[in-house]
């Protein structure tokens, strides 16, 4: 790696570090999160409310410098709400348009599946091609543009499950869970986590993340490494557990994800232990079970990388 490539994952782990001393205990969860989006992808976390899904994509924010906007995902929201909405100014005798709080370079979209399918539809545009239509009148987003989404456990009451094109627009879903106890015992000795989370500088800025979105595209993937991706794909396409396997999008998103965090670990090829640390966050959301409900598992893709040999 270059001396500037160099300096940018040393400010990476500064940001790891900073993630690290607000949500605690869960620096796996914070790398992915941050491979996530080097990778230009979209992020889901699915967990129950209280254990720090808001704080991590608060701390995200803040870390990179980037600005920042939630929408508070109900029941009554309209997809306006999100993209924005044009008036009548009458100084002007003329429609203005009111950009809406998607027009951020990171959005919290806190609790999305307590939206209907329509509003929940608002973001599919934007998240895919970075850009909203209003009005007959594209409108480009911000870059960087990273959508950040958090939802309840699906049994909850209140809650619309994601409709299937809506979740493979997430590079990535993550679980946060509960601390260990050493952890917890942290948590609760010091002090409201927020007040932490106002008192973080950012050691990136927001002009520093395109700059490492395109080195981390140009982490070498050898031959024999893109075999081994293909073969996870196609296994998840001959296991009957599952209505369909992975597709071609899946694949080049296991892929950057992949190639993410290697580069957050320093290293400029990508190994098959990067395809499998990052496999579960890539896949799992994307299989849905043939028998009974849900999707799969951490631990039914851990057993099938198992049967793949490695290269």
């Amino acid at each position: 790696m270059s001396d500037a490539q160099n300096d940018a994952r040393s400010r990476l782990q500064s940001a790891i570090d900073a993630a690290d001393g607000i949500i605690l205990g869960k620096n796996r969860q914070i790398r992915l999160a941050l491979a996530c989006l080097l990778a230009r992808g979209h992020l889901l976390i699915e967990d129950l409310p209280g254990v720090g899904k808001t704080t991590l994509a608060h701390a995200l924010a803040q870390l990179m410098g980037l600005q920042f906007s939630r929408i508070q995902f109900t029941s009554d929201l309209l997809p306006a709400d999100i993209v924005g909405t044009s008036i009548y100014d009458r100084e002007r005798s003329n429609f203005r348009f009111i950009p809406g709080p998607v027009f951020a370079q990171l959005v919290l979209a806190d609790e999305i599946n307590r939206a209907t399918p329509k509003t929940q539809s608002a973001l599919l545009e934007a998240m895919e091609e970075r850009q909203v239509t209003a009005d007959g009148e594209t409108r480009p987003l911000p870059d960087p543009f990273f959508v950040v989404a958090t939802q309840n456990p699906s049994h909850q009451i209140g809650t619309f499950a994601l409709p299937e094109s809506q979740l493979d627009r997430f590079l990535m879903r993550l679980e946060l869970g509960y601390p260990d106890r050493d952890a917890e015992r942290a948590l609760l000795a010091g002090g409201n986590p927020r007040d932490r989370l106002a008192r973080l500088t950012a050691p990136l800025a927001p002009s520093d993340l395109a700059p490492l979105q395109a080195a981390v595209a140009e982490v070498h993937a050898a031959a024999p490494l893109i075999d081994y991706v293909q073969a996870l794909v196609e296994a998840t396409r001959q296991d009957a557990a599952y209505v369909h396997g992975l597709s071609p999008r899946a694949a080049l998103a296991l892929l950057a994800a992949a190639r993410a965090w290697a580069f957050i670990d320093g290293r400029d090829a990508v190994l098959p232990e990067d395809v499998q640390a990052v496999f579960g966050s890539v896949a799992a959301h994307r299989l849905r079970r043939a028998q009974g409900s849900g999707h799969a598992s951490g631990d039914d893709l851990i057993a099938l990388t198992r049967r793949i040999p490695l290269p």
